[in-house]
């Protein structure tokens, strides 16, 4: 028992030190992060420092170099073309939302490569005035709400067990430009009034479309036959509607025997005269739903919000050459003098 005192003392010294070892590895870890997020923000204010005495001592360079560009850009703005901006909202039917993107595209490479011979031809309008048009945009024109109602229009066409499976927050997520139900179509150009004289031509180009024609023939008719059988409906439920008050009445003309009352043939009387009554709201309720698909798919491309007669001037300090000349000079002078002070650093380094 006596010689078992100094392993278990020197066992404890040996956990003591080992301890003491591990706290100071861990005390010299935490030193050289810390030490290395120091030197992090060092440099990062030293580079700052640097660089705003390399603004302190071209100040006056910059200076210049922006008065310059301003007043070049001041000019250039009093004498160049006006811009006009001119936007017009549509509905396409049919699936002919691809053919408006292609269109309009195309429309666009025309006008950025200035060929206005094409594009005059292609929008029916005169060579001088294709020349005016600078560019065209197409974009889809939808809100949350818009998104919400092609979602529940998408999962009601679904059946119930690939309901299940369909998340609306995925839905909204990935949703696609191509499925908005409206888009805009903005032109710019340095005539105001050029915008309204293609309207009808962009319209064309989607509208004399065999395919798209052959869809809203099939679509017209197939509306035309739900109609009539809507109304044929209605007439038939009239008529059983009238055959029922004719044997309530036939039934109220026999004379009472008795006191014995039949509350079980009233009340299914009473249930197929309601059956009816909701019959009919219902058949109303899909004509007039009817009417406004007729409505909306009375065009292959719904203009919803045409171009105004006259386009809105593109204004604003960002389309303006005196925002953009100066901050182009401010860097090419940034760049040069970059350059000379490297140079002269690198020289100085070489004889060092």
């Amino acid at each position: 028992m006596a010689n078992q005192q100094p392993t278990n003392s020197s066992s404890s010294s040996s956990d003591e030190v080992d301890l003491g070892q591990l706290f100071q590895l861990i005390g010299n870890g935490f030193k050289k992060f810390f030490r290395f997020i120091g030197n992090i923000f060092k440099g990062i204010f030293h580079t700052v420092i640097l660089f705003l005495l390399f603004l302190q001592k071209h100040f006056i360079k910059f200076v210049v170099a922006a008065v310059v560009g301003l007043a070049l850009g001041i000019y250039l703005d009093m004498v160049k073309e006006p811009k006009f901006i001119s936007t017009m909202v549509v509905e396409p039917n049919f699936n002919s939302v691809q053919q408006l993107y292609n269109n309009v595209n195309f429309y666009n490479e025309l006008a950025e490569a200035e060929d206005s011979t094409a594009l005059a031809e292609a929008l029916d309008v005169s060579v001088s005035e294709a020349s005016k048009l600078k560019k065209f945009i197409v974009e889809s024109y939808s809100d949350e709400n818009q998104k919400v109602q092609l979602f529940d229009k998408f999962v009601r066409s679904l059946d119930s067990t690939t309901k299940k499976a369909i998340d609306m927050e995925n839905y909204l997520k990935n949703f696609n430009s191509m499925d908005a139900r409206f888009h805009t179509i903005s032109v710019t150009a340095t005539n105001s009034t050029v915008a309204k004289a293609i309207q009808p031509s962009i319209i064309k180009s989607i509208s004399r479309n065999e395919y798209f024609q052959l869809q809203q023939s099939i679509s017209d008719q197939n509306i035309s036959l739900q109609d009539s059988l809507y109304k044929k409906q209605l007439m038939e439920v009239d008529s059983l509607q009238h055959l029922y008050k004719r044997v309530m009445e036939k039934e109220a003309e026999k004379p009472q025997q008795g006191t014995n009352i039949s509350l079980g043939e009233n009340g299914g009387q009473e249930n197929k005269e309601l059956a009816l009554i909701n019959q009919v709201d219902k058949l109303k309720e899909n004509l007039v739903l009817l009417n406004e698909e007729r409505a909306n798919k009375s065009s292959i491309l719904n203009v919803i919000s045409a171009f105004p007669r006259r386009g809105v001037e593109v204004k604003g300090i960002l389309n303006s050459y005196k925002f953009w000349i100066p901050l182009g000079f401010i860097g090419i002078t940034l760049l040069i003098l970059s350059l000379l002070d490297l140079n002269t650093y690198l020289k100085n380094y070489k004889k060092e």
